[in-house]
């Protein structure tokens, strides 16, 4: 299991906005991560609640983070990119509930030096909360 301090510094967010809290595994293709239930003062609460559509930006983090980690296992440093597209997305929720972990599960469909493209899926309770295809963006020379 990996925490923040083996990714910090790989990817832009920080603070509140790290969102992943755990690896759980990862290999070339794919991550297992969770993330710590959003409270009240979750920066992205409206009114102390986290709407379902931010389960995207979970997902979207958790492909940051492998591909950072798959970069750095190549001794290589990931771009930096840009969520640049999400598709296919489904909500299978309204809220975030602010009582128990995210499990977070991203797979690499493609990966380009121009971009690269994950499903994600994201569930709580053991139930689906979001899922879709998001498309990271690099900024190229």
């Amino acid at each position: 299991m990996l925490t923040r301090a083996d990714w910090a510094g790989l990817i832009p967010h920080a603070d509140g906005m790290d969102l992943l809290a755990r690896v759980l595994d990862w290999d070339a293709e794919r991550l297992r991560g969770e993330a710590d239930a959003p409270g009240a003062a979750h920066p992205l609460a409206r009114a102390g609640r986290v709407h379902a559509v931010h389960a995207c930006e979970y997902g979207a983090q958790a492909a940051a983070v492998h591909g950072a980690l798959h970069a750095r296992a190549e001794g290589a440093r990931a771009a930096a990119g840009l969520l640049a597209a999400l598709r296919d997305v489904r909500l299978h929720a309204t809220w975030i509930a602010d009582d128990a972990p995210l499990d977070i599960d991203v797979r690499r469909l493609a990966a380009l030096p121009q971009a690269a493209q994950y499903h994600f899926a994201v569930a709580q309770h053991g139930r689906a909360l979001a899922s879709g295809v998001v498309t990271i963006a690099f900024a190229t020379a």
